[in-house]
Order: structure tokens, then C-alpha cells, then sequence
């Protein structure tokens, strides 16, 4: 007995297509008026191609089929560089003090450039985030305080070649951009911890005194071109903020007071307007051509 012939619907033009026969990756540019007749698939290699709706399979219902995305523990031996921040890089730790570990990943191209991809970023249970490196370069060309304490951290624990380059080369990173990203977060979040006053009337001290450290730092490195992490100098007072031993007034008081200064050292400033976005394309390019190499990874 024939078996009875399978139906299939015209599949649309713009949809992503898999080819039966060698898993390639396309998109369909053409469809046909009814299922038997020709489609016209243009592939991510720039290649095209007429192909029957036998030949083809929609992307979506091969999902179950491509390998899963890579696990954090299988990534973690691809981070290149990694650095202390927080407290205990602050000068703010005590007793109770957590580590926190940041850095970036460079990923072997041939998990990253496969189906399923690589996560942006891997975090642990152990106050760990590691950015994949793109991300991570991204993040600092848009001056986000986190990834420029981590380039910038005197507590290196790891560092290889190739993540030394980029360090060498971190002040591509600083621009006017720092008193955007300093400015607006802290703005944002002191309203959010007004409400709190209002509504709970409790204030989360730690994040307050954070917050001040970081209006801190964005005005040294608008003044120095360079970003220090240490507030040796105004350690005391913070730490006073901490526990709570300042009045809410008061930290407010010094809060509008730095918001003043930052945007006193964003006029003097010899930083550029914008980073060197050249510099940081070139730097990862380079990390793209290392981790395509055979050997890497293995």
C-alpha cells in the first residue's frame, strides 16, 4: 500500500530555514504560490539557493535538536580575566565583607559561533560575573561603572596575555561619557531610596554609602583621567553611613554637593567627549582571530 503523501504548508518569505541535507542556516527571500514548487533560501554565508519544500525544515521546530547553550562551569575556564571589586577593593571591608569577583570570558569561536551561542554573562554562587568579552568592552565604551572598577581593580587574581593587552590599553575607555552614567544612576537610585524613607521609613544604608562612593569616583576620574577605586580619604565618613550614624539630611546634603562637583569637573575635564571606539573594535578583533585558532580551547 503507498503511503499517503505528507502535507506541508507554504512557508513564508523572511522565515529562518534549516537544510535537511547539511543543517545549513537560511532564510527564506522567496516563497512559491503552493508547497510543491520552488523556494529561494539566501544563506548567512551570503550564498542563495533554490530549494524544494522537501529540502527544507522551519528553525523553530529543530529547536529540540540543536545542543543546549554551554553550562557556566563549562565556561569558566575561558575567563581571562578576573578582579576584586566592592568593599574589600574600596577600602571599605570589614569582618563580615563578601569577595567580589568580576572579569570577562573568551569563549573558543566554535561555541560562539555555534546554534545555541554563549550567555553574556556567567554568574556563580559565590558573588562572581564574569561579561563575555564583547559584552564587556560594550559595557565600558559606555563608561558602566562595574566593568571600569573591574578593568581598573588593583586586586588582579587573573590575567592572561591577552587580557593584559586590553588593560594596557583601558584608558580607551574613559570619556565625558562618566559623568552621564555616574550622574544618572545615582540620581535614579537616591529617589528610590527617598520612597523607602517615605513608605518604610528605612533606608538601606550600605546602598547609600555606595552610592556616595560612587559620585566620588566618577569626580576623580573626570579630574585625574584615571579611576581609583581606594577612598582611603573619606573612608570614615562612608563607613559612618553604613552604620547609619549619619542623619538622612545629611548624606543628602553631600550627595547634591558631589552632584555639583561632578558636573564642576565635567567642564575642566581633559577627557575626550566620546571613547576610542576604533581602539576597542581593533582590540576585539584581534581576541576573535585568537579564539578561532585550533588550538585555543583545547
Amino acid at each position: 500500500m503507498t503511503p499517503p503523501k505528507q502535507l506541508h504548508l507554504v512557508i513564508p518569505t523572511g522565515t529562518k530555514v534549516l537544510t535537511r541535507a547539511d543543517g545549513r542556516v537560511g532564510i527564506v527571500v522567496q516563497s512559491p504560490d503552493t508547497p510543491d514548487a520552488g523556494y529561494h533560501v539566501r544563506f548567512v554565508d551570503g550564498d542563495s539557493q533554490g530549494l524544494r519544500r522537501s529540502d527544507l525544515t522551519i528553525f523553530k521546530q529543530t529547536a529540540a535538536e540543536v545542543p543546549g547553550e554551554p553550562s557556566v562551569e563549562s565556561l569558566l575556564p575561558f575567563v581571562i580575566f578576573r578582579s576584586v571589586i566592592g568593599s574589600k577593593a574600596y577600602g571599605l571591608d570589614d569582618a563580615n565583607s563578601d569577595t567580589d569577583r568580576r572579569g570577562f570570558y573568551l569563549p573558543p569561536a566554535g561555541l560562539h559561533w555555534g546554534l545555541a551561542g554563549v550567555p553574556e554573562q556567567l554568574e556563580t554562587r559565590h558573588e562572581e560575573c564574569y561579561w563575555e568579552l564583547e559584552k564587556f568592552v560594550r559595557l565600558a565604551l559606555k563608561a558602566n561603572p562595574n566593568v571600569l572598577e573591574c578593568l581598573y581593580s588593583p586586586m588582579v587574581e587573573t590575567c592572561t596575555p591577552l587580557a593584559a593587552e586590553l588593560v594596557s590599553i583601558r584608558r580607551i575607555f574613559l570619556s565625558q561619557h562618566l559623568h552621564r552614567t555616574h550622574n544618572a544612576y545615582v540620581l535614579s537610585q537616591f529617589k528610590k531610596l527617598e520612597q523607602d524613607l517615605r513608605n518604610q521609613r528605612e533606608i538601606k544604608w550600605k546602598h547609600a554609602m555606595h552610592l556616595i562612593r560612587l559620585l566620588l569616583s566618577g569626580i576623580a576620574a573626570l579630574r585625574d583621567g584615571d579611576v581609583n577605586l581606594r577612598v582611603d580619604a573619606h573612608r570614615e565618613r562612608l563607613l559612618a553611613i553604613r552604620r547609619g550614624d549619619t542623619p538622612w539630611e545629611e548624606v543628602d546634603r553631600w550627595r547634591l554637593a558631589l552632584h555639583q562637583e561632578l558636573d564642576d569637573a565635567l567642564k575642566s575635564t581633559a577627557l575626550p567627549a566620546h571613547p576610542d571606539y576604533r581602539g576597542a573594535n581593533g582590540f576585539l578583533l584581534r581576541a576573535r582571530r585568537f579564539a578561532a585558532a585550533p588550538e585555543y580551547g583545547l
